[in-house]
């Protein structure tokens, strides 16, 4: 069974940056794309990012594009999320999850996922 594990979450000021990884174990991710979501007090869970099993191509938000970026290291079964230019609107729970099924591209809604973290809190103070 896949687990995945989150941190690096924290608190940061308005404009500041936050490093968020996911380390996965029990099966290896390699074949899977890896997404990362997020959920602000009161709203429901959103997509943030996504990085496909092949090749490493990303889809992202619109409200993250050019400030947030992901990558994976397969060799340690990790996923990496870089914060940059954080914004208050950008606190939430933030989630790693792993796509439900292996060699499969196009997830971007929260039922194309079947593994998730307990999540890692990021606050940006204003």
């Amino acid at each position: 069974q896949l687990q995945l594990v989150e941190s690096g979450g924290g608190l940061v000021q308005a404009g500041g940056s936050l490093r968020l990884s996911c380390a996965a174990s029990g099966r290896t991710v390699s074949s899977y794309t890896m997404g990362w979501f997020r959920q602000a007090p009161g709203k429901e869970r959103e997509f943030v990012i996504d990085i496909s099993w092949i090749g490493g191509t990303t889809y992202y938000a619109d409200s993250v594009k050019g400030r947030f970026n992901i990558w994976r290291d397969n060799a340690k079964n990790m996923v990496y999320l870089q914060m940059n230019s954080l914004k208050p609107e950008d606190t939430g729970v933030y989630y790693c999850a792993a796509d439900a099924f292996p060699r499969h591209t196009g997830a971007r809604e929260e039922a194309d996922f079947g593994s998730w973290g307990q999540g890692t809190q990021v606050t940006v103070s204003s």
